[in-house]
């Protein structure tokens, strides 16, 4: 499922609105159903407005409403233009941690690969467990 992934990330990477950075980003985010969503990063002139691929991922298997199997995630493809390809943003990471820290995040640029899991690129997370009794 991986070249599947690292192709979906590709194609999305195309639609990438982004005028001001020129920096595209695409992300194919599987859940553990096996549902695919993904995402591309959208600017704003606002800078703060601007949204990252991920986040569009994750946002786009919350709102398909197919359950629990679509708020579970197995792996992440980041698709960018750059060789050491980009990691996701701190934001991103964030965000990602809210569904679990054993996620497999594959960042691919034009020609080399990275590999982690997720708890790894946040060490010392965060998590919904410090906000519960």
């Amino acid at each position: 499922m991986s070249a599947e992934l690292v192709r979906r990330a590709r194609d999305v990477k195309q639609h990438a609105y982004c005028p001001y950075s020129k920096f595209r980003v695409g992300a194919a985010l599987e859940a553990a159903d096996g549902g695919v969503y993904v995402g591309t990063n959208v600017e704003s002139a606002s800078y703060g407005l601007t949204i990252c691929a991920e986040r569009m991922a994750i946002g786009a298997a919350v709102a398909d409403g197919g359950g629990a199997g679509t708020r579970a995630f197995r792996r992440i493809v980041v698709a960018t233009d750059v060789d050491p390809p980009a990691s996701p943003c701190g934001a991103c990471r964030q965000l990602l941690a809210e569904f679990g820290l054993d996620l497999e995040v594959i960042a691919v640029g034009p020609r080399t690969e990275r590999r982690w899991v997720l708890r790894d690129l946040l060490p010392d997370a965060f998590a919904k467990t410090a906000l519960l009794p």
